[in-house]
């Protein structure tokens, strides 16, 4: 039993079920709130309640949108020919972050995983079929995470698409920059090897 005041252990349990933040960094964030301005917990809050109550699902891409569409559906300098497919939209970030791509995104809420019984029907892979059918894409990069689960959605994936005649590509994968040889895994080194190419 803990002999913190209530409120403050309520939210030191809240704040732990966030990714990453164990019971120690918590309680910091608890501590550190509750010796906040009233000010900023409050705008805390809010922050909160209206990411809740305003954040929705991009109508065409699946990102999170405050409106219909998301603001990259909606930017007319965008490449509508190309189509990268991602498993949520927090790996929209890096891609954006980058500059390098300039095309549109399908989020499909997940990559399929039979032992946690997520199948086809429960990511948005008839959604990005429909997509495929109406538009007129001349690239599909399938950019899926590089894990169990990542590449047999990609593998999944490129069956489906190769009926279409779709360019389908797949994100390169090898050592990282600053990587040391001595610590990189087997499959990150076998695909490097793979990957090479000529200078």
């Amino acid at each position: 039993m803990s002999n913190l005041a209530a409120p403050l252990e309520r939210l030191i349990r809240e704040l732990s079920k966030l990714p990453s933040i164990g019971r120690k960094t918590a309680q910091r964030l608890a501590f550190h709130l509750l010796g906040a301005p009233a000010s900023d917990a409050q705008a805390l809050a809010e922050a909160i309640l209206e990411l809740r109550s305003k954040i929705r699902f991009c109508r065409e891409c699946f990102n999170l949108s405050e409106g219909e569409l998301c603001p990259i559906c909606t930017d007319g300098r965008r490449d509508r020919t190309v189509l990268c497919v991602i498993e949520e939209p927090s790996n929209l970030v890096g891609f954006e972050r980058t500059g390098a791509y300039r095309g549109v995104y399908h989020v499909l809420g997940g990559a399929l995983s039979p032992l946690k019984d997520i199948g086809p029907e429960e990511i948005r892979v008839r959604e990005l079929l429909e997509r495929l059918g109406a538009g007129s894409f001349g690239e599909v990069i399938l950019a899926t995470n590089p894990d169990v689960e990542g590449e047999a959605t990609a593998v999944y994936l490129a069956r489906l698409i190769k009926p279409l005649g779709i360019r389908t590509t797949r994100l390169a994968q090898g050592l990282p920059a600053g990587g040391d040889l001595e610590f990189t895994d087997d499959l990150t080194l076998t695909r490097a090897l793979e990957g090479r190419r000529s200078y």
